[in-house]
């Protein structure tokens, strides 16, 4: 749908946070004077006055069918379940839901985009992509999921060779995206209160290669490595095989060729050598030389709040890894945050979305951390389904509070203080922070001032934009 087919439609905006008001902002520019309604939270209501726009109406009231039934378009924020009974109703007597992304690609068919998603790495691999392209003089626009709503760059006054685009599955599902190359890392499982089912979480991320030209998929995937080829999709090429981009040993390889050593790699861990192996063969995927690009991983900027080693305050290492809301991230983090033999306090649990998380508890019982502190709605929920024999192979506790979690943690350390580095509390909680704090940013943050450091200093996302 293009945004001018909005014009004399009765159009609502559905939820107000960045993505909402990229969205209002973008129909008011292309439909000018015309009333538009904001359907948001009461404490969002000041942010949508605060921009004094005209003829725009705002409802804080429950949002049903009913209410969703006043309106031809309704421009859904992505956190919004489509799969709601409210959703399907109107949805049912003709009302249209359509989503930013959606919209943005409406506008944009003729643009080269390569589109990333995957449960975990997807907004390291995109960044990874964009920083090779830019290496070699690209010119690139890197947004999406990663934290620059596409709306917000629709019209660019001089646009990018190569659009590079991180896609949830909250997005792929609607985006209606044609993408030059789609890029999947993984496949796990993830946001089932959203999709419902681990089944449709997988259509829902799937959706993005129906249609692609191109396809770059993960061999060392067990679900992608499974998928039949059904002729649905384009030419379908991967990664992590021996004869293209793969790691062997302490290298980035192509074929039997080392290209690139892991310890030159700013970021740490397997897995983000693996992204980077799906960044080069990317953009050898689009013609450009990987092999020229390389060198330049060297230079990339980490992400925050993934394995981020925030500093060591009184011997104690702290480890940032807020954004890890599935329980194979949580578990990866574990192993990183060992492998240099000190002990281990790590921080676990938040919203709870129903995953399953025991493989995490049958590695954490072979090989324990020195606690393991379980928190929020998932912690109180998977804590409580352990036996006693669990709970002491893996040394967990449950605190009720964030800042109880914490400090269990830290007290966990003490006893190693004759050491001159004491151990590492790791934040790595294989959980959303819905219900304590706003977000994944937040969390980290919070978890960044209680070990006595600026949270201020935590830098957003490099390069988002066009360069």
């Amino acid at each position: 749908m293009q945004l001018e087919a909005l014009r004399g439609c009765k159009v609502a905006i559905w939820g107000f946070g960045r993505e909402g008001r990229a969205a209002l902002l973008a129909v008011r520019r292309a439909c000018p004077g015309q009333g538009l309604v904001v359907l948001c939270s009461a404490a969002e209501r000041e942010d949508v006055a605060g921009l004094n726009l005209d003829h725009v109406d705002i409802d804080c009231s429950v949002v049903d069918a009913t209410v969703l039934r006043r309106f031809d378009v309704v421009i859904k924020s992505p956190g919004i379940s489509p799969y709601q009974v409210a959703v399907e109703a109107a949805a049912d007597t003709g009302v249209r839901f359509v989503s930013g992304s959606q919209l943005w690609f409406a506008a944009h068919r003729s643009a080269r985009t390569i589109c990333v998603t995957a449960t975990k790495g997807k907004s390291t691999t995109t960044s990874l992509i964009a920083h090779l392209l830019r290496s070699l003089g690209v010119r690139t626009g890197l947004a999406g999921n990663i934290g620059l709503p596409l709306l917000e760059v629709l019209d660019p006054d001089e646009p990018p060779a190569i659009w590079v685009i991180e896609l949830s599955s909250f997005q792929t599902r609607d985006a209606d995206a044609k993408p030059t190359l789609a890029v999947i890392n993984n496949l796990l499982e993830e946001h089932l209160d959203w999709h419902g089912s681990v089944t449709r979480y997988r259509q829902d991320k799937l959706a993005l290669i129906q249609g692609a030209e191109q396809v770059l998929l993960n061999a060392s995937d067990p679900v992608l490595a499974a998928m039949p080829t059904d002729g649905s999709r384009g030419s379908t090429h991967w990664y992590n095989q021996a004869q293209g981009w793969h790691v062997a040993g302490c290298f980035i390889c192509h074929g039997r060729d080392a290209v690139f050593p892991i310890d030159q790699l700013p970021i740490p861990g397997r897995h983000n050598a693996e992204n980077a192996c799906a960044a080069l063969a990317a953009i050898a995927l689009l013609g450009y030389d990987a092999i020229l690009a390389a060198p330049a991983l060297a230079t990339f900027q980490p992400l925050p709040h993934r394995l981020q080693t925030l500093g060591v305050r009184s011997g104690i290492r702290y480890i940032n890894d807020s954004i890890a809301t599935t329980p194979a991230a949580a578990l990866a983090a574990y192993e990183f945050a060992a492998r240099n033999g000190l002990p281990v306090a790590q921080i676990v649990g938040g919203h709870d979305r129903g995953l399953d998380w025991q493989d995490f508890i049958a590695r954490m019982c072979r090989q324990p951390p020195t606690a393991l502190i379980w928190t929020g709605a998932a912690g109180a929920r998977v804590f409580a389904s352990l036996t006693d024999a669990e709970r002491a192979a893996m040394r967990a506790q449950f605190a009720a509070g964030f800042d109880a979690a914490f400090a269990l943690a830290q007290l966990a350390l003490s006893a190693t203080q004759d050491r001159s580095e004491r151990g590492t509390v790791l934040l790595s909680p294989g959980a959303p922070s819905f219900g304590q704090f706003k977000d994944y940013v937040a969390r980290g943050k919070h978890f960044a001032e209680l070990a006595g450091f600026a949270s201020d200093d935590i830098a957003g996302i490099a390069g988002l934009g066009i360069a």
